[in-house]
């Protein structure tokens, strides 16, 4: 009895199991039939086994169908298994729809499928969106820095979302374009009283070329003056050149200071030369005296000479002179 009554009571939850399953499909099927979506019982069914929730299809189908718009389920199962976004995507269809937007479901699972939001594209092809550069940066040819602000208003462009390059490329282009309409004004007077040159100038190279947006307007939000770039390059120059100067001047100095130390050595050579020289005289006299070349009454002519000598010398040299 025992048995029994267990296997009543499993067979039971088994069967309140099955039917809850059961009564969740056919309430799904009812939706989709009162909704004018058609989708069979059996693939509501089968799509648990294809591991896909039939809910999520069920409730797609029927957003679509009551949007006039026809989709198979086959093709809403195959982009829920490919990993997209199928819900996402049915609204995007549903708004592109309601805008006029030329958009096809394989175009969107494309879009889907890349990593890009297509709602979101959808909605800004519609309500265009406004990107802000960082501030931008420029020389003018007078030396004077110029910071420019802007607003770069975008709209998705549909036919380029899948390959296209997104907003950094924009901002790039857009910084690039700045910068080389401020670097060839004369001076930087003229950007600021037309700033609009700016906006002009850049919007005329096509940068939208290859992206996934087109851009509708760039408009300079700000433009301040920065530093006279010019004048310190120039400052920075002669600063340079003074410090080149200063070092050659300081190897002419080096370099005749070393000539003057190598004269002074060549003096002190010199004289010791001359002492060595003065030292052989006596020996010299010495041996006139023993050969009998020198007498003694020459000696002392030669000392009278020698005196005579030193007293003119001296009475020739001025009184500082001899100071000193």
């Amino acid at each position: 009895m025992d048995i029994m009554y267990i296997l009543l009571i499993f067979a039971g939850i088994i069967a309140l199991v099955l039917f809850y399953f059961i009564f969740s499909y056919i309430s799904l099927w009812l939706q989709a039939l009162v909704s004018g979506a058609k989708v069979g019982l059996l693939n509501i069914i089968f799509m648990r086994f294809r591991k896909v929730p039939p809910k999520l299809i069920v409730e797609s189908k029927i957003m679509a169908v009551k949007a006039g718009i026809e989709i198979s389920t086959d093709n809403l199962e195959s982009h829920f298994l490919a990993g997209g976004n199928v819900p996402r995507v049915i609204q995007a269809l549903i708004a592109a729809d309601k805008a006029n937007i030329d958009l096809v479901f394989n175009r969107a699972v494309a879009i889907d499928l890349a990593g890009r939001d297509v709602l979101e594209a959808v909605q800004m092809s519609v309500n265009p969106k406004v990107i802000e550069t960082p501030l931008v940066a420029a020389m003018a040819k007078d030396g004077i820095q110029l910071k420019a602000l802007s607003r770069v208003t975008v709209r998705a462009n549909i036919d380029r979302l899948v390959g296209g390059a997104g907003e950094e490329t924009i901002l790039a282009r857009v910084g690039e374009g700045i910068v080389t309409t401020i670097g060839s004004a004369i001076t930087h007077k003229e950007v600021l009283e037309n700033p609009d040159s700016i906006s002009k100038t850049v919007l005329a190279k096509g940068l939208d070329s290859g992206t996934a947006y087109e851009i509708l307007s760039i408009d300079i939000a700000d433009v301040d003056v920065g530093k006279n770039i010019g004048a310190e390059l120039e400052t920075d120059r002669a600063e340079a050149d003074k410090k080149i100067a200063q070092a050659k001047a300081e190897e002419k100095r080096a370099m005749a200071f070393a000539q003057e130390q190598e004269m002074k050595a060549r003096v002190q050579e010199m004289r010791a030369k001359v002492v060595e020289a003065e030292a052989q005289v006596p020996l010299a006299m010495a041996e006139a005296f023993r050969s009998g070349n020198l007498g003694i009454m020459d000696y002392y002519k030669m000392q009278n000479i020698s005196a005579d000598t030193k007293m003119r010398d001296k009475i020739a040299t001025p009184e500082e002179d001899r100071q000193e």
